[in-house]
């Protein structure tokens, strides 16, 4: 049955402005994304056939533009259009970010780093760059390695805080795995890191791993 023959109140359009978005469901948010079905689909049914076919929404968002157009219903207008509302959000976020101290938001930055590290399927060291108000000067992809490890430069991290005239700094790397654990080699690096950079008078105040949702903190561990 078309959408448009539902009932108002349960319609994804009229929902969404009755209730607000939290009410809906994730096919019935996707469904608005994607605006029409196809013959014999709802919109609906569409999201929901993506949903189970990718597992997740995170999973959606992961998936690369063979395998979303691969999906009858779906194509590369589809897939750059998923891809521009992600970076906005992710855009968006950082400008909160900026606007306000990071230690004063930590569910903020959580949360900007699994919409920015959560899906990836590659291994990357990120830095997030803040001034003497903790505030964020810069956020950026420092390196990027293999699923198992990245090569990361100490040297080339300061050169970069330097250069940004950061006071502190806090990093984040995803584990594609989906275990949120530090290894032995997680645990050297951030003690590299925090030794060359204190030489040149900036702090390392926290080292984050993203696994999926799940993201350590290694300050809250004790780690650092």
């Amino acid at each position: 049955m078309p959408i448009t023959d539902w009932p108002a109140n349960e319609r994804p359009r009229e929902k969404l402005l009755q209730k607000g978005p939290a009410s809906l469901s994730d096919a019935e948010l996707l469904a608005i994304f994607l605006r029409t079905g196809i013959v014999g689909k709802s919109a609906v049914d569409l999201a929901r056939d993506l949903l189970a076919q990718f597992g997740s929404l995170r999973g959606l968002f992961a998936a690369d533009e063979p395998a979303l157009c691969s999906v009858h219903g779906m194509g590369q207008a589809k897939y750059v259009q998923l891809q521009a509302v992600l970076e906005m959000s992710r855009r968006a976020l950082a400008e909160e970010l900026r606007d306000t101290p990071l230690l004063n938001s930590p569910d903020r930055v959580r949360h900007y780093l699994r919409l920015q590290l959560g899906s990836l399927q590659v291994e990357v060291f990120w830095g997030l760059f803040l001034n003497a108000q903790n505030r964020l000067i810069s956020s950026e992809e420092l390196f990027r390695g293999t699923l198992s490890q990245t090569s990361v430069y100490p040297r080339e991290v300061v050169k970069r805080a330097l250069a940004l005239n950061a006071a502190a700094v806090l990093f984040a790397h995803n584990h594609p795995s989906g275990v949120a654990e530090p290894s032995r080699a997680d645990e050297q690096l951030t003690g590299m890191l925090k030794q060359a950079l204190g030489l040149v008078d900036v702090r390392v105040l926290d080292h984050f791993i993203v696994a999926g949702n799940e993201v350590m903190s290694f300050a809250e561990r004790g780690l650092l």
